[in-house]
């Protein structure tokens, strides 16, 4: 399926590949998208995360505390991880929920954010 996304939402996937790719993960998973929700400050989710004292540093550094980091090797990243093709599926179901065509950054953390109330 091709889905649409807002500009502040793109740039979320731009930054979760790049951070990826400067890991040496040759993935993009979760905790890349998350990072990207934290380091886009446009986007809502970058606003919830801040209230919530979650920054894109704190994020980092617990990436590479439990996964580690290769940046000494080139790697080319070779999509999402299923667990990420899942986080887009259900931001769209999101998006459709609320009657938008587009996934904004607030739908990648919506139901996360709801169970945790």
């Amino acid at each position: 399926m091709v889905y649409k996304f807002t500009v502040s939402s793109e740039k979320v996937l731009q930054i979760a590949k790049e951070i990826a790719t400067r890991l040496g993960h040759n993935y993009i998973g979760t905790e890349h998208i998350l990072y990207g929700l934290a380091k886009e400050e446009n986007g809502v989710a970058s606003k919830v995360l801040k209230k919530q004292n979650i920054t894109a540093d704190i994020i980092l550094e617990k990436i590479e505390d439990l996964i580690g980091s290769n940046s000494a090797n080139k790697v080319v990243v070779l999509g999402f991880t299923p667990r990420t093709k899942r986080v887009i599926e259900n931001s769209y179901a999101e998006a459709k929920k609320v009657g938008s065509n587009y996934i904004g950054t607030e739908h990648f953390i919506a139901r996360h954010y709801e169970r945790g109330r």
